[in-house]
């Protein structure tokens, strides 16, 4: 089963997405994402300038050997858009490998372990009433686990907080890098935020009640010390997880927080390989792997993470906005139902334009996802489609602090 045809294709339905198209001599085909969110054209110009022409003849059934070509052939390993491109091939083959066999995909890596994956929701507001409102929408939609994300007193902008000013008064829910030539400057402050988000939990949980799994998402924005803070502060309120509280290059700081506080811990989507994960894991500083399949090398090497995550308890909470193509969600969701320890799945539906694009066939029924029985991954792309949403230039905000310098967001 050769490679015959290798197609790169970007389109911008409502935000930009890089995907891989394989096609083998009995024309079959296969989808990956490489969608790297901000950068997505460096991944384009790897793919094809330097992946495609590699493929054409190749074997498509040698998934791991591909792999291991890609990844050891280059010299330059790692990095995110390296793995990015070879996540989108490695996704391709095995969405063509599962379509050959007439199975969905899950059933090749071992079939399935339960019957749906947990997913969680992203709600938000500037103060507690537009927050109270976002909760009680993803709750009827059929969310049973929530993250909670607040605007801070004093602050016009906070990433990630819909209807914030950085949005121009509208809401942006899904988190998109904004168009434009040069990234948005939003304003930061970390005593202030450390201040009020211990507030806020505690409101919701006297409004929600105590069985809600409540997560957030503190963007790499505290150092260590303050990360320990503010996981102490939030024990009574028992979240799900306290995610990237620190940045995660330095693995060792996450001693210090795993020291100091009983919150559980999840870390990993600017991850990009099991490299990343190993101080974590092996000295139990994590509780959930945050990565996601398009940014960690595809399906093979995530699986490898999660097995390697396994031995020592710690679960998985893969990568799910909505700068993760349906594709990619789709390969997400494979993995979820058929590895042990599965955490839980960040959700965020995609917008009615991509959906043009992307035709996929997953459910989300009373707060599960599945992927679907159809062969493959079950997403199918409609070329016509991605034709009428041409590239855009979009960027991610950067933050600074009061005296100007910049901060980690």
């Amino acid at each position: 089963m050769k490679i015959a045809a290798v197609e790169v294709v970007v389109t911008s339905p409502g935000r930009n997405f890089v995907t891989l198209r394989i096609t083998t001599e009995d024309g079959i085909t296969g989808l990956g994402d490489a969608t790297l969110n901000g950068r997505e054209l460096a991944v384009e110009a790897y793919l094809r300038e330097h992946v495609v022409p590699l493929l054409i003849g190749r074997d498509a059934s040698a998934i791991e050997d591909t792999w291991q070509y890609l990844y050891r052939g280059a010299y330059w390993r790692r990095g995110p858009v390296t793995m990015a491109a070879i996540a989108a091939v490695d996704t391709a083959l095995w969405d063509i490998k599962a379509r050959a066999a007439g199975m969905p995909l899950y059933q090749l890596l071992g079939g399935a372990c339960r019957v749906g994956a947990l997913a969680y929701g992203h709600a938000s507001g500037r103060d507690l009433p537009e927050l109270f409102d976002s909760i009680r929408l993803h709750l009827e939609f059929g969310f049973r686990a929530i993250r909670v994300q607040t605007g801070i007193p004093g602050l016009d902008t906070v990433y990630g907080v819909a209807a914030s000013a950085a949005g121009g008064g509208d809401r942006y829910d899904y988190e998109p890098a904004r168009a434009g030539v040069l990234p948005v400057e939003e304003s930061w402050d970390t005593r202030a935020y450390l201040r009020h988000v211990p507030s806020v939990f505690e409101a919701v949980r006297a409004e929600f009640g105590p069985s809600l799994p409540l997560l957030h998402d503190g963007h790499h924005r505290m150092t260590p010390i303050e990360a320990a803070r503010l996981g102490k502060a939030l024990e009574p309120y028992d979240l799900f997880w306290l995610e990237d509280a620190t940045p995660g290059e330095d693995q060792a700081a996450l001693r210090l927080i795993r020291q100091h506080t009983t919150t559980p811990l999840a870390i990993g989507e600017v991850f990009n390989s099991i490299h990343d994960y190993t101080t974590l894991l092996s000295e139990r500083l994590i509780d959930y792997v945050r990565s996601a399949v398009t940014h960690t090398g595809g399906v093979t090497a995530l699986k490898k993470v999660l097995d390697f995550a396994a031995v020592y308890g710690v679960k998985s909470g893969m990568h799910g906005p909505t700068d993760i193509s349906p594709v990619g969600m789709a390969a997400a969701l494979h993995l979820d139902l058929a590895v042990h320890n599965f955490g839980i799945q960040e959700y965020m539906p995609h917008t009615a334009e991509t959906l043009e694009v992307f035709r996929t066939s997953h459910t989300f029924v009373d707060g599960l996802l599945h992927p679907s029985d159809s062969p493959g991954l079950g997403v199918e792309l409609d070329l016509d489609a991605a034709g009428r949403f041409p590239y855009r230039a979009a960027y991610l905000p950067v933050n600074r602090l009061a005296d100007g310098t910049l901060h980690d967001w």
